[in-house]
């Protein structure tokens, strides 16, 4: 398995110490999780409730919130109870469905790039990673539907699709999801879905969900997170909407692996949940601020434009630099802190270099083109 490298960035950085250094390798936000949720966390301190193991599979509460919120979104009904389980957080979540579904040498198809730790939990589970290439047009990130046709072998199992993609900021369309859909028929696949950062939506778009396409309900499985939209990454909640099929698998998989999720977590993310998409909104909309600032600042660069999410990459090939390369210019001769996208892909990898713009506000940010310019020059 490949490291995903934010860790290596991150220990630099901190080393470095100061705040003079741009903190653009991981992602954080400094955005503050809803108030409702702080203060739900300081009242479940000292519920004695909130510190059990029971029950195993999330507490009833959440798991109601959690399927009201995919059901509002996706259009499909479901039940706390029949179609859901907390999780220790998304990617925890992501791991045991991988666990359930996945045989060893099944295929798992993903996008590239993609994140690599969702690369490595398709390996942990035994499963191939089979990765279909992004294109670029016009600047933005592209599925390429005749490559994503061409994945497909009789040895593939799933599709495992985030949307906005980390760490391109790919959005699918409504054509994709489309041909999603008559592929995962069409093949007997299940659709996994990480929902992550599915509100985190700039320039006007608005959610499409797999699972109200035509005969994918009964395939999909959504696995969210309160890290991203609700700034919750502490917390470490997530949860897994599936079909009652699933379920009895998903169930012993869960169990035995993290055993239990975070007690005085999840009433907490319940209250966040409740409130909706106008909270997010509120967020999302300074996340474009500061994308629209970091984009503006690096014109004239390879940059390629996120449609969602909270990155973006450079392309250092017509540059003449590897992605670890424009890291290590940009730390010593800037101070900003980047992560390489070695072994986040296989076609569109090495070559690039993500910036997280979540973490830094835009007066930190403005300013920051002129030193990125003159650390990659000779």
């Amino acid at each position: 398995m490949a490291g995903i490298g934010v860790d290596k960035a991150g220990d630099l950085a901190d080393r470095a110490g100061g705040g003079g250094i741009l903190r653009l390798e991981n992602l954080d936000t400094d955005l503050r999780p809803p108030n409702v949720a702080l203060e739900r966390t300081r009242l479940a301190i000292e519920d004695d409730r909130s510190n059990s193991y029971l029950p195993f599979l999330g507490q009833a509460r959440l798991r109601d919130v959690a399927a009201a919120h995919v059901a509002r979104i996706s259009g499909i009904a479901y039940s706390g109870s029949r179609n859901v389980i907390v999780s220790a957080g998304g990617l925890s979540g992501i791991l045991n469905v991988l666990l359930a579904v996945v045989a060893a040498g099944d295929e798992v198809v993903l996008t590239d790039p993609t994140y690599v730790g969702l690369i490595n939990r398709v390996v942990l589970a035994g499963g191939v990673p089979k990765l279909t290439p992004l294109v670029v047009e016009e600047r933005e990130w592209r599925l390429d539907r005749d490559a994503l046709r061409a994945a497909v072998t009789e040895k593939t199992r799933a599709l495992l699709l985030m949307s906005p993609s980390m760490p391109s900021g790919a959005c699918l369309d409504r054509e994709d999801w489309e041909l999603v859909a008559e592929i995962a028929v069409r093949h007997d696949l299940w659709v996994i879905y990480d929902a992550a950062m599915e509100r985190i939506l700039f320039d006007g778009r608005t959610v499409i969900h797999p699972a109200g396409f035509a005969r994918l309900a009964e395939r999909t499985i959504t696995v969210g997170a309160a890290s991203k939209e609700l700034r919750m990454i502490g917390w470490r909640v997530g949860w897994i909407v599936a079909p009652e099929t699933l379920m009895p698998d998903l169930e012993l998989v869960s169990m035995a692996n993290v055993v239990t999720p975070v007690g005085i977590a999840q009433e907490a993310v319940a209250a966040a949940l409740e409130l909706g998409d106008r909270e997010v909104a509120i967020a999302v909309a300074e996340w474009q601020r500061r994308r629209d600032t970091l984009l503006e600042e690096l014109r004239g660069l390879p940059v390629v434009r996120p449609a969602g999410g909270w990155s973006l990459l450079i392309d250092g090939t017509p540059l003449g630099l590897t992605g670890a390369q424009m890291a290590e210019r940009l730390f010593r001769r800037a101070g900003i802190a980047a992560t390489p996208m070695g072994g986040w892909g296989r076609v569109n990898g090495s070559q690039f270099l993500r910036m997280v713009f979540s973490n830094e506000s835009v007066e930190r940010l403005r300013g920051i083109g002129e030193r990125v310019k003159a650390a990659l020059q000779g």
